[in-house]
């Protein structure tokens, strides 16, 4: 029988939310006369989770559906309303950005606070120090109060403690969203070092790539429920229909409030609620949405998998071959790559007055994993003019699931070969 690492039973968090700081008051007091001054929120609900030990396993969901709280309780930082938490071996957690950091303290001296919490000898940290500060790789900072620190220094000292003291469980929330891509990629193949020696990691993340591509096992928290547990590829999906609220209502176990509020396609689409949009209103973007390989309308792709973005015009007025765009960037806003029916070299004709116009732009996903912003426009040239009869910039997201990422914005997708010439042995 696998050993247990983590074991979560009928696990309850419930907060009183008071409409005033004065209900609060008098609750404490004893003064609400058997009235209740608060409203009950779930935090968590009924949630059950195993580890093995030796195991990599994610938690995903959106916000607010419980995923930092569980880790909290675990870790011991939250005390649970109801349920059992039994934990079998020492664990290095690393939660929030300075959690468990004196700010008056200088680098060196919360290695050695943190390394005591934990439960180490000065002794073992001492045998320890130097490979924490060569991973943390922030130089005569460690020497520095770490309130003196940007946050990515606070965050390559932190991880450096958390992963050099050889925990046999490591537990990370998005830790590594400060840190630079360099440091990332230390970070993972550390977390690849932890998986072949056999050690537990229990994981948060709103990087699907990094949870397709590092966890065995990934448990899909919603509204404080679990609503499943299995493979990468299988709560991916699922949690991609939660996103979008397409769920099942059985399996939500919510009522068909859940479901989406309408037939357009963009109703099933995450939005970007600030949209920039702008235009002389001859022609309008009525509806868009990003369809995946199976079909399914979706914010979320797979990397090397074929996709379309899908728009339609509705025309207010007589327009000459109209140019309808498609371009995406970066969280950055820099603009990684795009393309148009001008350039595709597609004649749109000469809509009228009322029609509606539909274009799709069928491509294989080729951009890096992570996270995209799209653009829409409709121009062209009016009375030898060029006119915008509507854009919309960073109308919605798309997350590229990614299990391998090269250098720079997009695969090349290389074959590679490799042919090994044995020596003759002189």
């Amino acid at each position: 029988m696998e050993e247990i690492a983590i074991q979560v039973e009928s696990l309850d968090k419930v907060y009183k939310l008071y409409d005033k700081p004065m209900d609060r008051l008098r609750e404490s007091l004893g003064l609400s006369r058997k009235r209740k001054l608060y409203k009950e929120h779930y935090a968590l609900r009924d949630v059950n989770l195993s580890v093995k030990k030796g195991e990599t396993v994610g938690i995903i969901g959106t916000n607010g559906s419980g995923k930092s709280t569980i880790l909290k309780i675990i870790t011991g930082v939250l005390n649970p309303t109801m349920g059992n938490v039994k934990i079998n071996g020492r664990i290095s957690a690393l939660l929030e950005l300075g959690a468990g950091f004196n700010m008056e303290f200088t680098g060196v001296e919360n290695v050695y606070l943190n390394g005591t919490m934990i439960g180490f000898s000065k002794a073992e940290i001492d045998a320890k120090l130097q490979d924490i500060l060569d991973f943390a790789d922030i130089g005569d900072f460690v020497y520095q109060k770490v309130k003196t620190y940007s946050s990515g220094m606070f965050v390559r000292l932190a991880f450096a403690v958390a992963i050099n003291i050889e925990p046999e469980i490591l537990i990370v929330d998005e830790a590594l969203s400060v840190g630079d891509v360099f440091f990332q990629n230390k970070c993972y193949h550390k977390f690849e070092e932890f998986k072949a020696q056999g050690r537990t990691i229990l994981f948060v993340s709103h990087d699907l790539s990094s949870i397709s591509k590092y966890c065995d096992r990934v448990i899909l928290l919603e509204r404080g429920r679990k609503l499943g547990e299995g493979k990468p590829k299988e709560m991916i999906d699922m949690y991609k229909k939660v996103l979008v609220h397409q769920l099942d209502d059985n399996a939500m176990n919510q009522k068909s409030v859940q479901k989406s509020g309408g037939n357009a396609w963009k109703d099933k689409m995450v939005q970007n609620p600030d949209q920039d949009v702008y235009g002389n209103g001859l022609a309008e973007f009525v509806d868009f949405c990003i369809v995946d390989n199976s079909g399914n309308i979706t914010n979320t792709i797979i990397k090397g998998e074929p996709f379309t973005v899908k728009v339609k015009v509705r025309f207010s007025d007589s327009v000459s071959e109209p140019i309808i765009a498609v371009s995406y960037k970066n969280r950055l806003g820099v603009e990684i790559t795009g393309t148009n029916t001008m350039f595709e070299k597609i004649s749109t004709g000469t809509p009228k007055n009322g029609d509606v116009m539909v274009v799709s732009f069928t491509q294989k996903m080729s951009l890096q994993g992570g996270e995209y912003l799209i653009s829409l426009g409709c121009t062209g040239y009016r009375g030898g003019e060029f006119t915008v009869y509507h854009r919309m910039y960073d109308v919605f997201n798309i997350q590229v699931i990614s299990s391998k990422d090269t250098t720079g914005y997009y695969d090349m997708d290389s074959d590679t070969e490799v042919e090994l010439f044995e020596s003759d042995g002189e």
